[in-house]
């Protein structure tokens, strides 16, 4: 009797977890939805706006429908990985307008390339939040990328001081999470 119960508590609980997890991926599903059909209606009302505001909003989504759908995958395109780049700087060149001096040389020709998904964009977001955002004046940043024999090298450089102000002792979890998901894949840094 006995094990029955234990068994029986055991299956109830795992169909409990069950109907959570199923109710979690609907959720899932419903908010991304939701919040597409909201873009594309703002897009749709700033194109006779704005031209920067819609061309803006139609990035934006664009970044988050590669984040949220392409990146389930473990290998994509890396031209499609230098296109969410393209788009991630034109809106943060549109951030800072006049105030930065952006250089960006990306290789053409990389539909037959793979590479991890977002694998390279915490890299150009931190160029901005270090460079750009810690400096309004006189703020640049460099971005070049080369492909040689299949291999990808991407330098970046930005106006951030070579010192970091003495009791800044703030690290963010972008580059330990991408030096972890790097050594997994077995990936050089």
């Amino acid at each position: 009797m006995k094990y029955y119960y234990e068994k029986k508590s055991i299956s109830d609980s795992l169909e409990k977890e069950k109907l959570k997890a199923e109710l979690q991926s609907l959720k899932a599903q419903i908010h991304p939805h939701f919040l597409f059909n909201t873009l594309n209606n703002i897009y749709s009302i700033t194109q006779n706006i704005s031209v920067e505001a819609s061309d803006m909003i139609h990035r934006l989504s664009a970044l988050l429908r590669y984040i949220l759908y392409e990146c389930n995958k473990p290998e994509i395109r890396l031209s499609q990985e230098f296109k969410i780049i393209n788009d991630y700087i034109s809106l943060e060149s549109i951030r800072y307008s006049k105030n930065l001096d952006l250089k960006i040389r990306l290789p053409e020709n990389t539909d037959q390339l793979l590479i991890a998904p977002l694998l390279l964009l915490p890299l150009i977001e931190n160029c901005f939040k270090h460079g750009a955002s810690k400096m309004m004046d006189n703020s640049w940043i460099n971005i070049q990328a080369d492909v040689k024999e299949n291999v990808l090298t991407v330098k970046l450089m930005n106006s951030k001081p070579d010192r970091v102000p003495s009791g800044n002792t703030h690290h963010g979890i972008g580059l330990i999470n991408l030096r972890k998901m790097m050594t997994e894949k077995r990936i050089a840094l």
